[in-house]
């Protein structure tokens, strides 16, 4: 990994990176939506064999046998962890809930707001280098939190591990279909899938593109692309921070792992441990581990400038190792802070509790990761007495004609 000087052109190229259009993966989502519009389950089969080499006439959808042999096959250690990661998720969830509330205006004018689930939803979850059980728990947990009554999973060739998962929270629903195809059969529906009214889950560039076609017609969650992780710190200990870059960089050879320092020895100890660890982790398992190719060691001319890049960068992991006090209070954008040397990132991929579902591509200067409010819908309610009514009346009839709207008027005039 190598160590750059943090210049305006440096930050500059980083930024923009990111903002570029995928051109060739909107052009391959185009052709998959239209075809799965057009055909439904013919289409889903057809880009499946191709591009999964699966015939889904073996079987579309994942029986409860197989979920419940699954369940049952998996070691008591992946149980066990399966059911610590559910727990703590569910518990974050349940606080992320929004709350049913009611205030009175002013006398006479009642407004309140009323909590409903969304009837359906679909989670997509990657099956590429690694079947993600962890997707799973993140998005099926909250929603189920939520009241969500029909959840549908899809996931190209979900093994064991997934099906257990699926088997200890209760999913029953699960296709062997992904990518753009997937995305598109959730979103407008096929003869053996009923549409959903959102979707959920992060995947490949051709499934983000399918996202972002479908989302006029159909919801979707964050905007999701390469992973991101910053270590923000001046001191610290090289060897965890090189781990905690090792392991982000491990989701995909595009993924962005940096420190972000003004410590010119933290950042060539780090260097260093990353080279001795890389070499540690491909040794013993090269076809697993990916080298941080997008990835570098960012040294600021000072600790206020790294933090006035990271709000700007704003990534969807950041840790702060640092012991110092009112560091958080500097970050304005982010998809999840990590907290202290000890809050290694893996402790929110998978168990924490904390959704692992956050926006990517600079989206945390504009909203939050997943939670449970993003399952269900808030609608207000409004009662106005004949005591309201008369209070309102005037000046409501004095907007309405300032803009021009007649009938606003005298749908309040009616009723004097």
């Amino acid at each position: 990994m190598k160590i750059l000087k943090l210049t305006k052109n440096v930050e500059r190229s980083l930024l923009q990176s990111r903002k570029q259009r995928d051109a060739d993966a909107h052009r391959v989502a185009v052709r998959i939506v239209a075809d799965v519009r057009k055909r439904g389950d013919a289409a889903l089969r057809h880009w499946t064999r191709k591009f999964d080499g699966f015939d889904l006439r073996d079987g579309m959808w994942v029986t409860a046998r197989e979920i419940d042999k699954a369940g049952k096959s998996v070691s008591q250690d992946l149980h066990r962890a399966i059911h610590h990661a559910a727990r703590n998720i569910r518990m974050v969830a349940q606080k992320q809930l929004p709350r049913v509330w009611s205030v009175q205006v002013e006398p006479g004018v009642n407004v309140a707001q009323i909590v409903r689930p969304i009837d359906a939803i679909g989670c997509y979850l990657p099956g590429g280098r690694f079947s993600l059980l962890s997707t799973l728990l993140m998005t099926v947990i909250p929603a189920m939190v939520a009241g969500v009554k029909r959840i549908v999973v899809v996931s190209p060739k979900p093994n064991a591990e997934l099906l257990a998962a699926a088997s200890i929270v209760g999913v029953s629903r699960i296709a062997r279909f992904g990518g753009a195809q997937a995305i598109a059969g959730l979103a407008y529906g096929t003869q053996s899938l009923a549409p959903v009214d959102k979707i959920f889950g992060p995947g490949n560039r051709f499934v983000t593109a399918a996202k972002q076609l479908v989302s006029g017609d159909c919801a979707i969650d964050v905007p999701a692309g390469p992973t991101e992780a910053i270590v923000l710190a001046n001191t610290g200990n090289a060897r965890w921070i090189a781990a905690d870059l090792l392991a982000q960089a491990e989701h995909a050879p595009d993924a962005g792992s940096f420190l972000v320092t003004a410590s010119r020895q933290l950042a060539l100890r780090t260097q260093e441990e990353i080279r001795k660890q890389l070499k540690s982790l491909t040794s013993a398992n090269p076809a697993h581990v990916s080298v941080p190719r997008s990835g570098s060691i960012l040294l600021a001319r000072s600790m206020e400038e790294a933090f006035e890049f990271v709000n700007r960068f704003a990534p969807e992991h950041l840790s702060l190792p640092g012991r110092q006090q009112g560091l958080l209070n500097k970050i304005s954008a982010a998809g999840t802070v990590f907290l202290g040397p000890w809050s290694a990132q893996p402790f929110g991929d998978y168990a924490t509790g904390s959704n692992h579902v956050l926006p990517t591509g600079g989206w945390a200067r504009a909203r939050a990761g997943l939670s449970a409010a993003d399952f269900v819908k808030c609608i207000t309610t409004q009662t106005i007495t004949r005591r309201g009514f008369q209070s309102l009346a005037d000046d409501v009839q004095s907007l309405a004609h300032a803009e021009g709207l007649l009938a606003h008027a005298h749908a309040v005039e009616v009723r004097r």
